[in-house]
């Protein structure tokens, strides 16, 4: 069913070949001419004419004492819906078996289920680990270069401040140098005045001295 595309599992089978079976057992008892309205009425009684067929073969030779066709028997009289006390009691060994066997393979299943969710688990944990540190190196790259940005710009800062620092204290030194020559030329000016006062003070001295001196003589 699966290799042709059909998602039934083996509960749905069983009903619905049971559901046919009883619609063709309830078909054949029935008008012929309505028995050909039971869907696969046709297949399904060619299956147990055929069936049919096999089962009294091996009723003989099950008479010969071999126990393979008694099963064999027994497998068909349950297809057919056909069961004595002792097809019940092996079909329910049967049953048992099939059981214990779909037990075995569940707990395998589930053991492999769990096996394959740690698995996932593990490499989930583990990816979920190598990003939290690729995330960790990734925010320790930006900080490490937001730092680095960082005292860049301050280096620039302090760069340009220093440069306008020397630069002010060049235009000090030249206002100081310029302020100091023109207080030399002002005072040299000064000096240069009281000398002229000065000469002119002791000849206009010297005249009257000697003015005096000639109104003396």
């Amino acid at each position: 069913m699966k290799e042709k595309g059909f998602r039934r599992s083996s509960e749905q089978c069983k009903c619905k070949w049971k559901n046919l079976v009883n619609r063709y057992k309830g078909k054949e008892t029935s008008d012929p001419e309505n028995g050909r309205q039971c869907p696969f009425f046709d297949e399904l009684h060619a299956i147990f004419t055929e069936r049919a067929k096999t089962m009294h073969r091996l009723m003989l030779e099950s008479e010969g004492g071999n126990n393979q066709p008694k099963k064999k028997l027994k497998r068909l009289k349950g297809l057919q819906g056909e069961k004595s006390s002792d097809d019940y009691s092996d079909d329910e060994e049967d049953e048992e078996e099939d059981s214990e066997d779909e037990r075995i393979v569940r707990n395998k299943k589930r053991k492999a289920d769990r096996e394959r969710q740690r698995v996932t688990a593990e490499k989930s944990r583990a990816n979920s680990m190598q990003e939290v540190l690729q995330d960790f190196f990734q925010q320790q790259q930006r900080i490490e270069n937001q730092w680095r940005e960082y005292a860049e710009r301050r280096e620039q800062d302090r760069r340009r401040l220093e440069q306008d620092w020397r630069q002010a204290m060049e235009n000090l030194e030249r206002d100081r140098i310029l302020m100091e020559q023109v207080w030399r030329e002002k005072e040299e000016q000064r000096r240069a005045r009281e000398d002229g006062r000065a000469e002119k003070r002791d000849a206009l001295l010297t005249t009257l001295l000697n003015r005096l001196i000639r109104e003396d003589l």
